[in-house]
């Protein structure tokens, strides 16, 4: 299998604590991987050093073959590489429509310059327009098209937030806690639409995520963490009853 997203021995230490501790994962074109471990075992710290928003004591981040560590989180999105978070954060006023549309990257009508040029940037707002339509029919929100952000629940927040990354051509997304606050029967569709993403559209995803009960169902490989290195890897059910990690959640 091919590896879209390789982590080569990422540290990073905050004053005496080291929360991630030269740690190497790899994430397999179109599959869900998932990441566990109880609180304080450096799940988040690890995403936010891979997105961008921390910038790694050691270690390397790469991304199709290309070193991404230590880069601007914008520059990584624009890689391909795109995260969303626990608590959803979009434009609370603008409807589900135009959140997708404020969300996608080739919009040159907006440039000063570009603005009085119709035929130069009229071709891209079709371009985004069709793209936003077929996005809210994947996630099946076109019901909800013109609703206000600020209206929606819980669990469409969440599908909200995949929308908007793919509106950037995601092509793997990193996911804090999905599933987060959420009922379990809207926390089972998002995760069944996860899945219909990757075999449709080819999409990676790797995933932090505290509800095992309901991700073990739908993710294809799991890396455990504890006290900021990796415990235990494999097949769900492999690391699920991995003693080690089963010892770190009651230890936890």
């Amino acid at each position: 299998m091919e590896a879209v997203l390789v982590i080569n021995g990422l540290t990073k230490s905050f004053g005496a604590l080291r929360a991630v501790d030269d740690v190497s994962m790899e994430v397999q074109k179109d599959i869900v991987t998932l990441l566990i471990g109880p609180n304080g075992s450096g799940k988040t710290t690890l995403i936010n050093c891979v997105s961008g928003l921390y910038k790694p004591d050691k270690g390397q981040v790469l991304y199709r073959g290309i070193d991404i560590t230590g880069e601007p989180p914008h520059k990584i999105v624009e890689k391909g590489l795109v995260r969303t978070f626990q608590i959803a954060m979009p434009f609370q006023k603008l409807t589900v429509f135009e959140n997708l549309l404020v969300s996608y990257g080739y919009n040159p009508g907006e440039k000063p310059l570009w603005c009085f040029f119709k035929g130069k940037w009229l071709n891209q707002e079709r371009t985004a327009v069709e793209k936003a339509s077929k996005i809210l029919h994947l996630l099946e929100l076109e019901d909800l098209y013109d609703a206000p952000a600020n209206t929606l629940s819980g669990g469409q927040l969440k599908l909200l937030e995949i929308g908007r990354a793919l509106m950037t051509d995601a092509k793997v997304i990193l996911m804090d806690e999905p599933a987060g606050s959420i009922s379990p029967i809207l926390a089972h569709d998002i995760f069944s639409h996860i899945v219909k993403l990757k075999e449709e559209l080819g999409i990676s995803f790797f995933i932090v995520e505290h509800r095992l009960d309901i991700a073990a169902q739908y993710v294809d490989y799991v890396y455990a963490m504890a006290r900021g290195r990796v415990i235990s890897k494999g097949k769900p059910k492999e690391v699920f009853n991995d003693a080690e990690v089963i010892e770190s959640y009651l230890g936890g």
